[in-house]
């Protein structure tokens, strides 16, 4: 006869395994990228009016958009962008209408691409931490030294 063996307890099973966590609602973002593109193009449409509806091609130049960039961006108080009413749309819009029309001088004449890359670069950094921190301060000033030269 063999040795009994002593009594072993049953090992209790592993403990269950938590649900997968909810994943996020995509609303805000969804919300964020519609009004973006609400903003964004208000911003072409007010640039196009503000220039007279004209096109790149006949009427306005590299030289102009790259002005009316300076020129938003000089009326643009960044500290007045989350502000509630017309304060806060009024630097929504300016703000949107420097970076575009930045950018359309730098596709008319590469010699604007300094002033387009410093606006991108502080909207860039202005969409990762929602506010206009020190980078993105720093880049604003850049553009607001090549504006000065213009």
């Amino acid at each position: 006869m063999q040795p009994q063996q002593p009594y072993q307890a049953p090992v209790p099973p592993p403990p269950p395994v938590p649900p997968a966590a909810q994943a996020r609602s995509r609303g805000p973002l969804v919300t964020a990228l519609l009004v973006g593109l609400l903003v964004g193009g208000g911003a072409v449409g007010a640039a196009w009016a503000l220039t007279g509806g004209t096109s790149g091609a006949g009427g306005t130049s590299a030289a102009d958009d790259a002005r009316g960039a300076c020129d938003a961006l000089a009326g643009f108080d960044e500290s007045k962008y989350t502000a509630e009413g017309d304060e806060g749309l009024i630097a929504l819009n300016r703000w949107t209408g420097a970076v575009t029309l930045s950018a359309a001088a730098a596709m008319g004449d590469s010699s604007y691409q300094p002033l387009a890359d410093a606006l991108q670069r502080a909207s860039d950094r202005h969409m990762q931490v929602f506010e206009f921190d020190d980078r993105a301060k720093k880049d604003l000033a850049t553009a607001r030294e090549i504006c000065a030269d213009l």
